[in-house]
């Protein structure tokens, strides 16, 4: 079976994405795909799962039931709302809609009671919450501005500078530039440029996988693909983005995207490496087994490096 055949057979949210960054096809054709997603499948169920009160689990970033599973649980409010962008969810929707007005009228973060779309104090959470905030169009400018202010000096950010880190992650800068690069969607401030400029550099000049001081991986589970990639960073996220702010690719970025081509299976497929976390609201499938998901990434990621 042809790949683009197998991925066609996905869900709506997968089908929707091939047939507009793959195929090429119809844009009436590809809107009439992605409005199926939140009606179909996995954008449905995660809809479904808002409670009576019109968030997720009871919370923004933490279920008020105790989790079944260890480890961080997405079945919140905020992760679920990030599941729903990365499924392409038509944010103009009327169940969208609804639950994005539910969200902003009833829930609060779990620090410091402030209202969800004004924002948390770490700047991880704050990146998802800009990205998500411009995708249901919400303003994000309070919690840009902050993002801003804490840019660190060799160009990142880190969630642990509040307490004492010196140095940006990789984890928490490809959050911030996820948020960037949306919101210079929405804003011609000049300085959202110039700072999403300079996180680039820091993961630019560290080979998006390397310490800039000695050499070596950073992290190892950065080799391993996700989807949802939750909070952490994984070089075909950092390829994902650098794609989609039309970036032009470079041998900075030539250990990652090889990276990429390594894990193609002999089937022309990827596989999953790792699911982060507990508790979930839907199961993409198994570790070790042939991901629609990653194979979507990494074909539209082999796409932009090749010049497609």
């Amino acid at each position: 079976m042809e790949v683009t055949d197998w991925l066609l057979q996905g869900d709506p949210s997968i089908r929707w994405q091939v047939m507009a960054d793959l195929l090429d096809e119809d844009p009436d054709a590809v809107a009439r795909e992605r409005a199926r997603v939140a009606h179909e499948g996995h954008g449905a169920a995660l809809l479904a799962a808002r409670g009576p009160d019109g968030q997720w689990a009871g919370g923004a970033h933490f279920p008020k039931a105790e989790p079944t599973l260890p480890g961080q649980p997405w079945t919140s409010t905020a992760h679920v709302l990030t599941e729903l962008r990365l499924l392409g969810v038509d944010p103009a929707d009327a169940a969208v809609r609804e639950a994005i007005a539910d969200v902003k009228r009833v829930t609060r973060w779990e620090y410091d009671d402030e209202p969800f779309f004004e924002g948390e104090v770490e700047p991880c959470i704050n990146g998802a919450l800009v990205t998500n905030a411009v995708y249901y169009g919400e303003d994000a400018t309070p919690i840009v501005e902050r993002l801003l202010g804490e840019r660190m000096e060799d160009g990142g950010w880190n969630c642990e500078q509040e307490r004492g880190s010196v140095r940006s992650s990789f984890d928490t800068t490809i959050a911030v530039l996820e948020a960037l690069a949306a919101f210079e969607r929405v804003s011609d401030d000049p300085r959202v440029p110039e700072a999403r400029a300079s996180g680039e550099a820091y993961l630019l000049e560290r080979s998006l996988l390397r310490r800039r001081s000695t050499g070596e991986i950073v992290d190892e589970g950065y080799l391993r693909f996700a989807f949802p990639p939750r909070h952490e960073y994984d070089a075909l996220r950092a390829l994902e983005h650098f794609r989609a702010v039309g970036a032009r690719p470079d041998e900075r970025m030539a250990e990652a995207i090889e990276l990429v081509r390594s894990k193609r299976r002999d089937d022309g497929r990827w596989p999953l490496d790792v699911v982060h976390g507990g508790d979930r609201v839907v199961d993409y499938g198994p570790v070790g087994e042939p991901s629609r998901w990653i194979t979507l990434k990494a074909l539209r990621v082999l796409r932009w490096a090749d010049g497609g």
